[in-house]
């Protein structure tokens, strides 16, 4: 059995060295694999030195400022038979740095900012990282810097919060059955969302979130508070959209006390418009994670797990662009863009 406390100190020096101008070659395993946000994609030796050093041309002071950092064991997905990467080590935080030169097309601002970066990881026996996910929020970092190319956001700009109280920082043993039960809480609750159909959503329950529940979701969709404004920030326009959305599996799921993390490629027929970007019919695909935070005390739930009080959602909504024949990454704005209204 793979010691989590062991993976997560060797992680959390990964991070901090990479964030610092650490080699690759020296963190990474010769033949690692990692799915980076677009526009790097699949990237193995080279690729995923490339993004590195685009990441340190851009913001050489840069450290790593984590907010949530969780291992786990990856709980099974019948949906999927790809390889099973186990365990994992998963993370949401910030490089924040003085922003000297561009980055994929963004012109630096020579101030500071915090580039949000959400990434899980798989190591060898040897201490190294095999396998990665990242997802740096691109059109963020265009906000901050003036350059933002869709229209006006639903949900509320801003750089995402650390959890309510803190503690989302796990250094200690994995509180396996409190992250049990929260697994099986966001599972339960996922099976609700994803077996209701249509943009109608007043039919939907939303049992295991707190009324006032923070969502802070990738930049382009904002950050909305309570089932009022996920609904009419991102949920319905996403559906309106993306009528026929679905996944097929997870490559993770893992949870530590009152935090999971679940994360995948969702597909879909684009047949409406969204982000001000119009309806096209192309098949497009998109690559998510979620952060959840339960808070026991907001439910006296017999499962023990209590509500979702907050939720971090990177999406990478550049590769979703991509796939409807859009770039955003370094537009000035979209070509016959429709109001958020």
């Amino acid at each position: 059995m793979r010691d989590l406390v062991q993976d997560k100190a060797r992680m959390w020096g990964h991070l901090s060295a990479l964030a610092g101008g650490g080699k690759v070659a020296t963190h990474f395993a010769p033949d690692a694999v990692a799915e980076i946000a677009h526009p790097y994609g699949t990237s193995t030796g080279p690729a995923l030195a490339r993004f590195y050093a685009d990441l340190h041309r851009a913001l050489p002071d840069a450290e790593w400022r984590p907010e949530i950092f969780i291992a786990g064991h990856n709980h099974p997905d019948t949906r999927t038979d790809a390889p099973r990467f186990s365990p994992l080590v998963g993370s949401f935080g910030h490089w924040q740095g003085t922003f000297t030169e561009p980055l994929q097309g963004i012109a630096p601002t020579g101030g500071v900012v915090h580039l949000r970066i959400c990434e899980v990881h798989h190591l060898n026996d040897a201490g190294q990282i095999a396998r990665a996910w990242i997802l740096p929020d691109f059109l963020d970092l265009m906000d901050q810097a003036g350059q933002f190319p869709l229209p006006p956001m639903r949900g509320a700009r801003g750089m995402w919060p650390g959890p309510k109280g803190g503690g989302g920082v796990r250094m200690g043993a994995v509180d396996e059955a409190g992250g049990n039960a929260a697994m099986a809480a966001v599972l339960d609750m996922h099976n609700a969302l994803n077996t209701h159909v249509g943009a109608d959503v007043s039919g939907l329950t939303m049992a295991h979130w707190d009324p006032n529940f923070m969502y802070y979701a990738a930049a382009g969709i904002g950050i909305c508070r309570g089932v009022d404004g996920f609904r009419r920030h991102h949920q319905i326009p996403f559906r309106k959209a993306v009528p026929d959305r679905h996944s097929k599996g997870h490559f993770v799921r893992i949870a530590d006390g009152q935090f999971a993390l679940t994360g995948g490629r969702l597909y879909a027929t684009q047949t409406g418009p969204y982000l001000g970007m119009p309806a096209t019919g192309r098949q497009v695909w998109m690559d998510v994670m979620d952060f959840y935070h339960f808070d026991a005390r907001s439910d006296a739930r017999s499962d023990g797990a209590g509500l979702i009080t907050e939720n971090w959602l990177p999406f990478d909504i550049p590769l979703m662009a991509h796939k409807m024949g859009v770039e955003l990454l370094g537009a000035r704005a979209i070509p016959g863009a429709i109001g958020a209204g």
